[in-house]
Protein backbone atom coordinates (compact mmCIF):
# COMPACT_ATOMS: atom_id res chain seq x y z
CA UNK A 1 0.00 0.00 0.00
CA UNK A 2 1.60 3.96 -1.00
CA UNK A 3 1.53 5.81 1.80
CA UNK A 4 2.32 9.63 2.04
CA UNK A 5 4.36 10.28 5.28
CA UNK A 6 5.10 13.65 6.78
CA UNK A 7 7.59 14.89 8.73
CA UNK A 8 8.30 17.70 10.78
CA UNK A 9 12.08 18.64 11.02
CA UNK A 10 14.59 20.80 12.70
CA UNK A 11 18.04 21.56 12.58
CA UNK A 12 21.32 23.45 12.87
CA UNK A 13 22.51 24.11 9.11
CA UNK A 14 26.27 24.85 10.66
CA UNK A 15 27.29 21.62 8.61
CA UNK A 16 24.73 20.81 6.11
CA UNK A 17 25.59 21.73 2.76
CA UNK A 18 21.72 22.47 2.59
CA UNK A 19 18.74 20.32 2.58
CA UNK A 20 18.99 18.83 -1.23
CA UNK A 21 21.32 15.20 -1.98
CA UNK A 22 25.03 16.32 -3.01
CA UNK A 23 27.66 14.08 -4.05
CA UNK A 24 30.21 13.84 -1.06
CA UNK A 25 28.93 16.42 0.87
CA UNK A 26 26.54 15.89 4.19
CA UNK A 27 22.96 17.18 3.77
CA UNK A 28 19.79 17.21 5.25
CA UNK A 29 17.93 15.35 2.56
CA UNK A 30 21.21 12.93 2.21
CA UNK A 31 20.91 11.89 6.08
CA UNK A 32 17.69 11.72 6.60
CA UNK A 33 17.43 9.38 3.30
CA UNK A 34 19.84 7.38 4.61
CA UNK A 35 17.93 6.70 7.67
CA UNK A 36 15.04 6.03 6.37
CA UNK A 37 16.43 3.71 3.47
CA UNK A 38 17.64 1.43 6.48
CA UNK A 39 14.08 1.86 8.12
CA UNK A 40 12.11 0.51 5.08
CA UNK A 41 14.28 -0.90 2.96
CA UNK A 42 14.35 1.89 0.05
CA UNK A 43 15.56 5.25 0.11
CA UNK A 44 12.77 7.75 -0.54
CA UNK A 45 12.48 10.81 -2.74
CA UNK A 46 12.19 13.40 0.13
CA UNK A 47 10.17 16.76 -0.73
CA UNK A 48 10.91 19.70 1.49
CA UNK A 49 8.39 22.68 2.00
CA UNK A 50 11.59 25.11 1.71
CA UNK A 51 15.15 24.00 -0.47
CA UNK A 52 17.41 25.64 2.40
CA UNK A 53 20.97 26.30 1.62
CA UNK A 54 23.99 25.68 3.07
CA UNK A 55 24.09 27.06 6.71
CA UNK A 56 20.44 28.03 6.97
CA UNK A 57 18.96 26.79 10.01
CA UNK A 58 14.92 25.27 9.93
CA UNK A 59 12.61 24.57 13.43
CA UNK A 60 9.81 24.21 10.78
CA UNK A 61 10.94 22.37 8.57
CA UNK A 62 8.00 19.96 6.71
CA UNK A 63 9.06 16.56 4.55
CA UNK A 64 7.17 14.70 2.72
CA UNK A 65 7.68 11.45 0.93
CA UNK A 66 5.84 7.92 -0.45
CA UNK A 67 6.60 4.60 0.81
CA UNK A 68 4.93 1.14 0.65
CA UNK A 69 6.51 0.37 4.09
CA UNK A 70 3.80 -0.81 6.97
CA UNK A 71 6.50 0.78 9.76
CA UNK A 72 4.23 2.86 11.73
CA UNK A 73 5.02 6.33 11.98
CA UNK A 74 5.94 5.93 15.68
CA UNK A 75 8.41 3.98 14.61
CA UNK A 76 9.91 6.14 11.80
CA UNK A 77 10.09 9.34 14.34
CA UNK A 78 12.05 7.65 16.72
CA UNK A 79 14.41 5.12 14.51
CA UNK A 80 15.20 7.90 12.49
CA UNK A 81 16.23 10.21 15.26
CA UNK A 82 18.53 7.70 16.62
CA UNK A 83 20.30 7.12 12.96
CA UNK A 84 20.97 10.68 12.46
CA UNK A 85 23.25 13.34 13.71
CA UNK A 86 22.37 15.69 17.30
CA UNK A 87 21.71 18.71 15.07
CA UNK A 88 18.97 16.92 12.55
CA UNK A 89 15.40 15.83 14.71
CA UNK A 90 11.86 14.53 13.54
CA UNK A 91 9.91 16.73 15.54
CA UNK A 92 6.88 14.77 14.41
CA UNK A 93 5.95 11.83 11.76
CA UNK A 94 2.34 11.95 10.75
CA UNK A 95 0.31 10.05 7.76
CA UNK A 96 -0.80 12.38 5.32
CA UNK A 97 -3.42 12.60 3.19
CA UNK A 98 -2.93 10.64 -0.65
CA UNK A 99 -1.96 13.89 -2.77
CA UNK A 100 -0.32 16.08 -0.07
CA UNK A 101 3.27 17.40 -1.50
CA UNK A 102 5.02 19.57 1.43
CA UNK A 103 6.45 22.03 -1.29
CA UNK A 104 3.34 22.12 -3.52
CA UNK A 105 0.17 22.08 -1.18
CA UNK A 106 2.07 25.20 1.54
CA UNK A 107 0.15 28.12 1.03
CA UNK A 108 3.26 30.15 2.59
CA UNK A 109 6.29 29.78 4.65
CA UNK A 110 7.48 32.31 7.09
CA UNK A 111 11.34 32.81 7.73
CA UNK A 112 13.37 34.52 10.50
CA UNK A 113 16.56 36.58 10.09
CA UNK A 114 18.46 37.34 13.22
CA UNK A 115 20.68 40.03 14.02
CA UNK A 116 23.11 40.60 17.12
CA UNK A 117 23.60 44.24 17.15
CA UNK A 118 26.47 44.70 19.76
CA UNK A 119 30.34 45.66 19.18
CA UNK A 120 31.04 42.11 20.80
CA UNK A 121 30.38 39.17 19.04
CA UNK A 122 28.10 36.39 20.65
CA UNK A 123 29.77 33.26 21.86
CA UNK A 124 26.51 31.55 22.78
CA UNK A 125 24.97 32.33 19.76
CA UNK A 126 26.91 32.75 16.72
CA UNK A 127 25.55 29.91 14.95
CA UNK A 128 22.27 31.01 14.55
CA UNK A 129 22.76 34.73 14.20
CA UNK A 130 24.87 37.66 11.77
CA UNK A 131 26.86 39.97 13.54
CA UNK A 132 26.49 42.97 12.86
CA UNK A 133 28.67 46.38 14.96
CA UNK A 134 26.77 49.43 13.01
CA UNK A 135 24.53 51.58 14.78
CA UNK A 136 20.64 50.26 12.97
CA UNK A 137 17.46 52.89 12.37
CA UNK A 138 14.84 50.39 12.68
CA UNK A 139 12.01 53.10 11.83
CA UNK A 140 13.59 52.95 8.81
CA UNK A 141 13.95 49.51 7.90
CA UNK A 142 10.33 48.87 8.85
CA UNK A 143 9.14 50.92 6.23
CA UNK A 144 11.53 49.52 3.92
CA UNK A 145 9.77 45.98 5.04
CA UNK A 146 6.13 47.88 4.87
CA UNK A 147 7.08 48.54 0.73
CA UNK A 148 7.77 44.90 -0.10
CA UNK A 149 4.17 43.87 1.26
CA UNK A 150 1.70 42.51 -1.25
CA UNK A 151 2.18 40.68 -4.68
CA UNK A 152 5.39 42.11 -6.79
CA UNK A 153 8.26 40.75 -9.00
CA UNK A 154 11.47 40.12 -6.72
CA UNK A 155 14.15 39.80 -9.64
CA UNK A 156 15.92 41.88 -8.05
CA UNK A 157 16.63 40.25 -4.82
CA UNK A 158 16.88 36.54 -6.90
CA UNK A 159 20.54 36.25 -6.29
CA UNK A 160 21.65 33.03 -8.34
CA UNK A 161 20.57 30.95 -11.75
CA UNK A 162 17.00 30.44 -12.17
CA UNK A 163 15.67 26.70 -11.03
CA UNK A 164 12.43 25.54 -12.02
CA UNK A 165 9.81 27.94 -12.21
CA UNK A 166 12.19 30.85 -11.49
CA UNK A 167 12.79 31.07 -14.89
CA UNK A 168 9.32 32.41 -15.89
CA UNK A 169 8.49 33.71 -12.63
CA UNK A 170 9.40 35.81 -9.82
CA UNK A 171 6.19 37.37 -8.69
CA UNK A 172 5.41 36.38 -5.30
CA UNK A 173 3.25 37.70 -2.93
CA UNK A 174 4.93 38.64 1.19
CA UNK A 175 1.98 39.00 3.53
CA UNK A 176 4.29 40.05 5.79
CA UNK A 177 7.50 41.76 6.91
CA UNK A 178 9.05 43.60 10.11
CA UNK A 179 11.74 43.55 11.85
CA UNK A 180 11.43 43.32 16.16
CA UNK A 181 13.86 44.83 18.51
CA UNK A 182 15.49 43.34 21.56
CA UNK A 183 13.63 39.44 20.36
CA UNK A 184 14.74 36.70 21.29
CA UNK A 185 16.66 38.59 23.96
CA UNK A 186 17.92 42.14 24.23
CA UNK A 187 21.20 43.02 21.60
CA UNK A 188 18.98 40.96 18.49
CA UNK A 189 17.22 42.10 16.16
CA UNK A 190 14.64 40.11 13.88
CA UNK A 191 13.30 39.97 10.67
CA UNK A 192 9.87 38.12 10.20
CA UNK A 193 8.70 37.40 6.86
CA UNK A 194 5.78 36.10 5.36
CA UNK A 195 5.30 34.61 1.88
CA UNK A 196 3.59 32.37 -0.31
CA UNK A 197 6.52 31.28 -1.40
CA UNK A 198 10.32 32.88 -2.15
CA UNK A 199 12.95 32.89 -4.66
CA UNK A 200 16.34 31.50 -3.89
CA UNK A 201 18.12 33.53 -1.84
CA UNK A 202 14.99 36.40 -2.32
CA UNK A 203 15.16 36.37 2.44
CA UNK A 204 19.10 37.04 2.63
CA UNK A 205 19.17 39.55 -0.66
CA UNK A 206 16.12 41.47 1.24
CA UNK A 207 18.03 41.33 4.68
CA UNK A 208 21.42 42.90 2.44
CA UNK A 209 19.63 45.57 1.16
CA UNK A 210 17.01 46.43 4.04
CA UNK A 211 20.42 46.73 6.91
CA UNK A 212 22.21 48.93 4.64
CA UNK A 213 19.11 51.31 4.55
CA UNK A 214 19.38 51.01 8.64
CA UNK A 215 22.74 52.04 7.72
CA UNK A 216 21.91 55.14 5.68
CA UNK A 217 24.12 53.81 2.81
CA UNK A 218 20.87 53.82 0.94
CA UNK A 219 18.08 56.37 1.08
CA UNK A 220 15.14 55.10 2.72
CA UNK A 221 13.11 55.18 -0.49
CA UNK A 222 15.45 52.92 -2.12
CA UNK A 223 13.59 50.00 -1.78
CA UNK A 224 10.84 50.79 -3.92
CA UNK A 225 12.97 51.90 -6.80
CA UNK A 226 15.09 48.26 -6.50
CA UNK A 227 12.12 45.98 -6.94
CA UNK A 228 11.33 48.69 -10.22
CA UNK A 229 15.12 47.85 -11.29
CA UNK A 230 14.11 43.91 -11.49
CA UNK A 231 18.28 43.91 -11.37
CA UNK A 232 20.25 42.08 -8.73
CA UNK A 233 23.21 43.99 -9.10
CA UNK A 234 21.36 47.12 -7.44
CA UNK A 235 20.56 45.91 -4.27
CA UNK A 236 22.80 44.55 -0.84
CA UNK A 237 24.68 42.23 -0.34
CA UNK A 238 23.50 38.81 0.52
CA UNK A 239 23.51 38.56 3.85
CA UNK A 240 25.13 35.32 5.76
CA UNK A 241 23.23 32.20 5.52
CA UNK A 242 23.73 31.26 8.96
CA UNK A 243 21.35 34.10 10.55
CA UNK A 244 18.26 32.68 8.44
CA UNK A 245 15.85 30.16 9.88
CA UNK A 246 12.74 28.57 8.35
CA UNK A 247 10.53 29.11 11.30
CA UNK A 248 7.17 27.52 9.75
CA UNK A 249 4.99 26.44 7.21
CA UNK A 250 0.95 26.89 6.85
CA UNK A 251 -1.34 24.38 4.58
Amino acid sequence: MDRVIRLNVEYDGTHFHGFSPQLRQRTVAGELGQALERLTGRRPALTPAGRTDAGVHATGQVVSFRTTSAVSVDVIKRATNAMVGHDLLVREAAEAAPGFDARRSAKSRQYHYLIWNRPDRSVRDWRWSAHLTEALDLEKMNRACEVLVGEHDFATFRTHAAQDDEAQNTVRRVSSCRWIDNEPAPGFLRMEIKANAFLRHMVRAIVGSVLLIGQGKLPGEAMAELLEKRDRAAAGPTAPAHGLTLVAVEY
